[in-house]
């Protein structure tokens, strides 16, 4: 969370070259504003705080954000900003950013160039997953999706430096998921529809372990069944969400219709 605020401005040449925006673009806005909205519905935000940030197809060094100042539950395609890896706007919006806030995303999209989605939350699941000294336990085959396959990041305070982020990546790692200690939840997605489902999954993880936590004892699955499941649900590393998303959209189109906008 971060509560420094950029007022939008255009950055010279780009201007004119954003007016068009292509039909890759138009498509990752309208995965993007689900993305959001899909949050909100699960209960997954945190008043205008949090970010979901997306790579612009064919733009590597642009990404779309949320603007600051919206609820995720009204974000539309249209409202989403464009933005370089320094958090100046690019081209024209009447909105502003949050730059501080994309400093982590930016952070982790330059180390991970596979990282077309960047999904970070402050879900209460996660941040009290997150606090627990061992971490997230092999309680559910949700959790064991995350077996070995999840980073961890201590916490540093709201400022997220430059030097913080190198060390945050380097914790990361190829790792698809990590949990920010003391401060919430963070997915990558090779699309918006693999950081959602990936960010589904590690919630509803989350959910359980604070459930099971409650009884005088659980069972543990044994480590070789708990990485052999792990390898399972990676399935030799297939791009997660494809099935899951248009049913999602279907559901989001059914309640409102005007993320697509």
């Amino acid at each position: 969370m971060s509560f420094a605020l950029q007022p939008a401005r255009a950055t010279g040449a780009s201007a004119n070259a954003s007016a068009t925006v292509s039909e890759a673009e138009r498509r990752m806005r309208v995965d993007l504003a689900a993305a959001y909205r899909l949050c909100a519905l699960a209960g997954w935000d945190d008043l205008i705080y949090t970010h979901i940030s997306a790579t612009v197809p064919g733009e590597p060094d642009h990404f779309l954000i949320n603007p600051f100042g919206h609820a995720f539950d009204e974000i539309r395609a249209s409202d989403l900003v464009k933005i370089n890896g320094r958090g100046e706007v690019v081209g024209d919006s009447p909105h502003p950013v949050n730059v501080t806030g994309f400093a982590l995303h930016a952070a982790v999209h330059a180390a991970r160039p596979d990282a077309v989605c960047v999904m970070h939350l402050h879900n209460t699941a996660g941040v009290a997953v997150s606090a627990q000294a061992d971490g997230l336990l092999p309680l559910s085959q949700h959790a064991m999706r995350f077996y070995g396959r999840l980073a961890y990041h201590d916490y540093e305070g709201l400022a997220f430096t430059p030097a913080e982020g190198a060390r945050l990546t380097a914790s990361l790692g190829s790792h698809p998921a990590m949990l920010l200690r003391n401060h919430g939840t963070l997915t990558v997605g090779r699309t918006v529809a693999e950081a959602h489902v990936l960010m589904a999954t590690l919630i509803k993880a989350c959910e359980i372990q604070l459930g099971a936590l409650t009884a005088t004892r659980v069972v543990l699955p044994s480590v070789e069944v708990a990485t052999r499941t792990s390898a399972q649900l990676d399935d030799g590393g297939a791009i997660e969400g494809a099935l899951e998303w248009p049913s999602l959209l279907r559901k989001l189109d059914k309640i409102d219709p005007s993320y697509r906008d």
